[in-house]
């Protein structure tokens, strides 16, 4: 796998430009020239939106950690991970690392909450799955539009393990959610999902990287978007199916509305295939809103905006209807539909 570009806030050299393929349309090096001053202390806010589910907690304040920064899951638990931020043009950098024991079945709630103005924030996870045990990982991201915010996963999935995944984002100036998954295959099993909406010039970048290293794993990857405005999103997924990695079933899809005459989408899915007796496949699809549908809603009363809301809340809501665990669904499914 291409190691990805290790960005360090101190040194503004380490910020990636469009002149690193990955990076070609989230140009950190343009908007972040230099490196920001350290953040303060911050204190941490309620308790987030998964605040009713679970009680372990691992949370980061302005990237200093209130409490421990490292989790080892064994049995049945669940864990709420908070990236807080509460800064004014300042910048922090948060790093958290999750250990899934064999047998292990860990609910990973994670949110990055926001406040404050113009912060920039990088955060870091790392994800160890062990064989037969599972991990599912909900990420609610929540930030103000002039923020400029970078997550690295990186997804060390073993042999016989199960990882599921769903972000829901509604973007930042310049945001970046990147996976990047190690399939140890041989039974292994991964869903990567994703949802954004974005509204005035708010710009996502949901990047994944999957590498099959190993014969019969499979992957599933869903991802939604609605633009409006001037908002800018990006899908780039990357699947490589390494040499021996025979039986693997990848399969990807990236679906965007945009709802206005402004709004753009970049959308790179890649396939790389070096073994044989596969299933892969991609799709890719960039529309706008059903005219008919919206004139049928007027016609029985529905105000415009009300008409494209539930029109793209329909649209996206096939991504949260995969989330398992019926409690953090419901959770998932009031965050996004009060986005909309």
């Amino acid at each position: 796998m291409i190691a990805a570009p290790v960005i360090d806030l101190t040194r503004p050299e380490t910020f990636p430009s469009r002149r690193v393929e990955s990076w070609k349309y989230t140009d950190l090096q343009r908007i972040l020239r230099e490196a920001p001053p350290e953040s303060g202390p911050a204190a941490l806010k309620g308790f987030g939106p998964y605040g009713d589910l679970g009680r372990e907690t691992i949370a980061f304040a302005n990237g200093r950690p209130v409490g421990v920064r490292d989790f080892i899951a064994s049995g049945p638990q669940t864990l709420r991970l908070r990236f807080v931020s509460d800064a004014e043009g300042t910048g922090h950098t948060a790093s958290a690392r999750i250990v899934a024991r064999p047998g292990a079945r860990l609910l990973l709630l994670e949110s990055h909450e926001g406040h404050g103005s113009a912060y920039v924030a990088h955060n870091r996870v790392e994800i160890d799955v062990a064989e037969d045990a599972e991990v599912t990982r909900i990420v609610l991201v929540d930030e103000p539009e002039d923020a400029i915010s970078v997550c690295n996963a990186d997804v060390n999935l073993r042999p016989g393990g199960r990882y599921y995944q769903t972000i829901l984002s509604t973007g930042a100036r310049l945001q970046r959610l990147e996976t990047r998954l190690s399939q140890g295959a041989k039974g292994a099993d991964a869903r990567l999902d994703a949802s954004y909406v974005l509204k005035g010039a708010r710009h996502t970048d949901m990047t994944t990287v999957v590498d099959h290293l190993a014969e019969n794993g499979t992957t599933s990857q869903l991802t939604k978007g609605v633009v409006h405005d001037n908002g800018r999103g990006v899908f780039q997924g990357k699947i490589v199916v390494e040499r021996g990695a025979d039986g693997t079933d990848a399969r990807m899809g990236h679906h965007a509305l945009i709802a206005s005459d402004r709004g753009e989408i970049d959308a790179k899915p890649e396939l790389i295939i070096y073994a044989d007796d596969v299933q892969c496949a991609h799709g890719n699809t960039v529309g706008t809103l059903d005219e008919s549908a919206l004139f049928y809603m007027q016609q029985r009363g529905i105000p415009l905006e009300e008409a494209r809301g539930l029109l793209a809340q329909a649209f996206l809501m096939e991504v949260v209807e995969r989330i398992e665990n019926e409690p953090a669904r419901e959770i998932a499914r009031e965050w996004l539909t009060a986005k909309l």
